[in-house]
Order: C-alpha cells, then sequence, then structure tokens
C-alpha cells in the first residue's frame, strides 16, 4: 500500500474509505482509537501517510478552534508514540505557537493560503526535506497545513521532481505515490498560479527551461473580455503588484462600463522593473461601497518568462478561473521590454472616452495590504501555558533565483 488516507480512523487504508460505513478498521493500540475518535467527533483533520515517510497533516481554513487544538494535541501523541524523536515538521502555513504541540523540530516555511511560494522557497523546502530523510532511515517528514490543499500539493509534487532527479530508481514507488496523490486530492482545488510553479520548478531541474537573466520592465497590462462585477455590467478595476511578496505599484481605479469597452489597458510609464517572483492582484471597487473583490490574481516568476508578451487565459488566472462574473473568453495580457522607455507605436492599445480614472490612491482601501501581518507569530495556545518555547527553526537560505539550479539537485549537508 504505497499510502493511506487517513479521516475517520487512523487504522483505515484509501480504498476502505469508498465504503466507511460498514468498514470495520483493524484494532490498534488505545492512542491511535483515541485519535481515531476525536478525528470522527470533528470530521475536519485529515492525516495522509503520502508515503511511508511523508505525512501530512491539513485542516480546513473553516476549522473552528477548538477542534483545532484539541485534535493536534492528540496527533502530537501519535506521532510520538508511532515515530519518537525521528520526525521534523513542515508549517507551510501562518506560525502560531500550537505547532509546536507537534513538535519541539519544526521549519516555519508558510506562506498565504491559495498562493504559490517564493521559487527559492520551494527549492529550500525540498532541500531540506531530502536533507532530513537522507540521515537516518527511521527519519519522517510530517507536513502540517491548515487551509486550502494546494499549499500541500505544491511541495508534494516539487518533491516528487526533485527526488526524480537526486533519488535512486528504487524509490520509484514513493514517486509514484506522490503522484497519485497529488493528482487525486490536491490538482482540482489547487490554484493556476501553484501549477505554473511546479512546472517552473520541474523545468529548471530538468533544463527543458532556461533561465533569463535579463531585466523585464512591464509597461502594459491588458484585460480583454470585461468582467461582470457591477450590477449593470463592468467593473471599476485597480492592480497592485508585488515583488517578493512586498508592494512596488499601486494603479489608479478604472471605471469600465460594460458594453462600452472588449478590453482595458492599464499603462504604467515608466515601465516597472520586475525580478524574481512577481504577484499580480487586480481588485475591484464596489461603486459607493467601502469594500473590494478580488477579480484575478497571477503569479509568475521573471527566470521563466523569456517572451516580452505574454498572455494568460481564464484557466490560467487565480480566483478568475473558477468565477462566472470573468467571460470564458477572457485573457489577461502583459507586455514588456528591456528598458523604462516608452515603448513606440502602442497607441492602439489607448482606452475610448468612455473608461475614466481615478488617481486618489491614498484611499485606504485602495493601499490597504492583504499580506502586511501574515507572519506575525500567533499567540494561541491550548492551556495558556506551555512546557517550553517555540523552536521554530529559520529555513535555509538559498540565495538568488539565477543560481537555484547550484542548491536543487545533488546530495546536501545536514540543516
Amino acid at each position: 500500500m504505497p499510502w493511506r488516507w487517513i479521516t475517520r480512523s487512523l487504522t483505515w487504508s484509501k480504498e476502505s474509505t469508498k465504503s466507511s460505513k460498514s468498514a470495520q478498521p483493524r484494532r490498534r493500540p488505545s492512542r491511535s482509537v483515541s485519535v481515531a475518535q476525536t478525528m470522527e467527533d470533528s470530521c475536519e483533520l485529515d492525516l495522509v501517510y503520502i508515503t511511508e515517510r511523508i505525512i501530512a497533516v491539513s485542516y480546513p481554513s473553516s476549522a473552528e478552534e477548538q477542534n483545532f487544538r484539541s485534535n493536534l494535541k492528540e496527533v502530537a501523541q501519535m506521532l510520538k508514540s508511532k515515530h519518537g524523536d525521528n520526525y521534523l515538521l513542515f508549517n507551510l502555513s501562518e506560525r502560531r505557537h500550537d505547532i509546536s504541540k507537534l513538535h519541539s523540530k519544526v521549519l516555519d516555511f508558510g506562506w498565504p493560503d491559495l498562493h504559490t511560494p517564493a521559487l527559492e522557497k520551494i527549492c529550500s523546502i525540498c532541500k531540506a526535506m531530502d536533507t532530513w530523510l537522507s540521515a537516518e532511515p527511521h527519519n519522517v517528514v510530517v507536513l502540517h497545513n491548515k487551509g486550502n490543499r494546494g499549499r500541500m500539493g505544491v511541495v508534494v509534487a516539487a518533491y516528487m521532481h526533485y527526488s526524480n532527479i537526486s533519488a535512486s530508481a528504487d524509490q520509484a514507488l514513493d514517486r509514484f505515490a506522490m503522484k497519485r496523490f497529488y493528482e487525486d486530492k490536491v490538482l482540482p482545488v489547487g490554484q493556476p498560479s501553484q501549477k505554473r510553479y511546479v512546472h517552473y520548478f520541474s523545468g529548471l531541474l530538468s533544463g527543458t527551461i532556461k533561465m533569463n537573466n535579463k531585466p523585464l520592465f512591464l509597461h502594459h497590462v491588458i484585460m480583454h473580455g470585461i468582467p461582470n462585477f457591477e450590477s449593470k455590467g463592468g467593473c471599476r478595476p485597480f492592480l497592485k503588484i508585488y515583488q517578493a511578496m512586498q508592494p512596488v505599484y499601486t494603479s489608479g481605479i478604472y471605471n469600465v462600463q460594460g458594453d462600452s469597452q472588449t478590453s482595458i489597458c492599464i499603462t504604467i510609464e515608466p515601465g516597472l522593473l520586475l525580478k524574481g517572483d512577481i504577484l499580480l492582484k487586480c481588485y475591484h471597487k464596489k461603486f459607493r461601497s467601502p469594500t473590494r473583490d478580488v477579480i484575478f490574481r497571477v503569479q509568475f516568476h521573471t527566470c521563466a518568462i523569456h517572451d516580452l508578451g505574454i498572455v494568460f487565459g481564464k484557466e490560467d488566472l487565480d480566483e478568475a478561473f473558477k468565477d462566472d462574473r470573468f467571460p470564458e473568453y477572457g485573457k489577461v495580457e502583459f507586455v514588456f521590454s528591456y528598458g523604462p522607455e516608452k515603448i513606440q507605436g502602442m497607441e492602439h492599445l489607448e482606452n475610448g472616452p468612455s473608461v475614466s480614472v481615478d488617481y486618489n490612491t491614498s484611499d485606504p482601501l485602495i493601499r490597504w495590504d492583504s499580506y502586511d501581518n501574515f507572519n506575525v507569530r500567533r499567540e494561541d495556545s491550548m492551556e495558556g501555558t506551555w512546557a517550553g518555547p517555540h523552536q521554530a527553526h529559520k529555513p535555509p537560505d538559498t540565495g538568488h533565483c539565477y543560481n537555484i539550479l547550484l542548491y536543487c539537485p545533488g546530495p546536501y549537508g545536514s540543516p
């Protein structure tokens, strides 16, 4: 059995969950029964042995704190009884003291839910996993995530590609198990940017993607097809651009009527220099309301961009790919150059007279950064007191993105 899917009982295999009402779990020590009963009561925790040495512990973002803390404690006891001190916990979610209850050995690699991590962070995670698993035959890795399973999927898929290069042929069964877990349990709920970064990582490792080391200046973002975010059609979009999760640009607010335009162009002059991991988020500012909605979100890495014009279809855009308000034929086009100077001959991209722009970016709603407090450590605890300090280790620094190939393939030393 390459991997076990455990939701209502720690002793059921993946296959047995198909008929869970009639299945009879095998007997195990009382601790396993206790954990199984806890999970059966909450129906929130997923604990998966993806392989014999890679374990996934996952909660939905909607999980109640009381159940989360209770189950976390039970899981810690189960892992301790089964694996002793031979497991290393990788926290893929927000930092919080509760996680140390799983184990004193914690690596905090968290990033925002429904997003993709930096390319270098993916490399760091794979390197740390490989180092730990190679150090001792009994060592196991526990991946912890609270939120969408997409975060778990990025790590599992990336390590699958990593181990395909660095590991021996006799681990082919483990790689098949990781592939099966990713395709069956993660791919259906993942975001397009997460799939894109797995593709980047695989391509960079295999050499099918060559690194671009030229500077890229963004001049135009063109939305082909106008989303319907207002009752009468149209939308009021504005952009926020992040580099390494730090805001570097905020556009004005464009007022677009649904029947007046077939596309909208947001121009940045002089061109905006972009390098590394880029996140572009397009919001809709609601009319006469102090709220905003996400129209689409897209993440990419400049080292994998080789053309001065790239197009993302609806299926490539986070959030929009499953939003009926975004037209099926809709797409977003990016126009780059190798310098900040205005690109000549692009007058045809200018918006018509029916498009107005409000450049009042001092509005708190426009300036508000939804990632400001992501890494503020939560002060939650189970009983209000702690047996010892949280021993989170700083993830290894892999340096600049263009050196990723020097860090990822091959064997490594101790973390």
